[in-house]
């Protein structure tokens, strides 16, 4: 990456290329896997949780290959793409097109799940946003990844954060074995997982209506809010620069490891952590049409032509 005159090296641990296309492949399988340990998970088992979507189409992969069935409550911000994945593997879908007062839907698909499972308590409920076995999941996995593959020069981590058990747990790990790594919390505007005043959140996968039951402060050493209009002109760079799309999530992570390096704050090799790719998001964060339907083309457009200018462009060494 290049940058005001400047060469920054950095890692990508791109989990589009994991089973079911997401880091949140990981956290379903440790969530599954508790719940299965509270009670076997038989088939015909019917498991209902909220999702903004990757977790859903990972839950809804494994859940198939068992024999039970997933119900997954989504809302109006999960992609098409994402809705009809779910369908075409068999998901029951419930959509949520009420916004909860505090910039997304989460609180009212909360209500939603706990309204059916009032309706058949026989239904089972991971409740990723404060089971421990999510954040777990990613200190034995994640962590541990990242850490042997960035080697020695491993400087700092960037995490997007949503429930903030991905983060919490690749930060359990650093501090037990990587306690030089900075672990950097990055949210969107408009979020209050990490704290802040709730507004309005364009892209899905990250930020939340509420805090966040795993971080509360010191897991990481700190945070980073982005606004979704920058967050996205970041995405539209690095797809045009190196023919890759990512998630909204991820640029959110870049746009904050700019930050830092703009600030000084960066030491050794920094990592982000790539949530998931852009394939789903063509019609969204990608979308001329769609930014414009949001009310942000002109300010997406003005903030490349601000990097631009400013010679920010990324390339793959070599």
């Amino acid at each position: 990456m290049s940058l005001r005159g400047r060469t920054v090296s950095f890692g990508f641990k791109l989990e589009e290329c994991g089973a079911a296309g997401s880091v949140k492949t990981r956290t379903a399988v440790g969530l599954l896997r508790d719940l299965h340990h509270e009670c076997p998970l038989v088939p015909g088992t019917v498991v209902v949780e909220s999702t903004s979507g990757n977790l859903g189409l990972a839950m809804v992969r494994i859940l198939a290959g068992i024999g039970c069935t997933f119900l997954a409550v989504v809302d109006l911000k999960t992609p098409q793409s994402t809705r009809h994945a779910l369908l075409e593997q068999d998901a029951r879908l419930v959509v949520v097109d009420e916004p909860d007062g505090q910039g997304g839907y989460l609180l009212r698909r909360l209500e939603v799940v706990r309204r059916i499972l009032d309706e058949h308590p026989d239904y089972r409920w991971p409740k990723q946003y404060e089971n421990p076995a999510s954040p777990e999941a990613h200190r034995s996995s994640t962590g541990p990844e990242i850490a042997d593959q960035a080697g020695a020069a491993l400087g700092a981590v960037y995490a997007p954060v949503s429930t903030g058990g991905t983060l919490a747990g690749i930060a359990a790990h650093m501090r037990d074995h990587r306690p030089d790594v900075m672990c950097v919390a990055v949210d969107v505007t408009g979020s209050v997982a990490l704290g802040g005043v709730a507004g309005r959140r364009l892209i899905p996968g990250i930020g939340a209506s509420r805090r966040s039951f795993f971080l509360r402060g010191d897991e990481y050493d700190h945070m980073v809010h982005v606004d979704d209009v920058e967050a996205i002109a970041v995405c539209r760079m690095v797809r045009e620069d190196l023919g890759l799309a990512v998630g909204g999530s991820t640029g959110c992570v870049l746009r904050a490891l700019l930050n830092d390096v703009i600030a000084g704050l960066v030491a050794g090799f920094p990592v982000c952590l790539a949530a998931d790719g852009g394939a789903k998001y063509i019609d969204t964060i990608f979308s001329d049409d769609w930014t414009k339907e949001q009310g942000i083309h002109a300010d997406v457009s003005d903030a490349v032509s601000r990097w631009r200018a400013g010679g920010l462009a990324f390339r793959v060494p070599g």
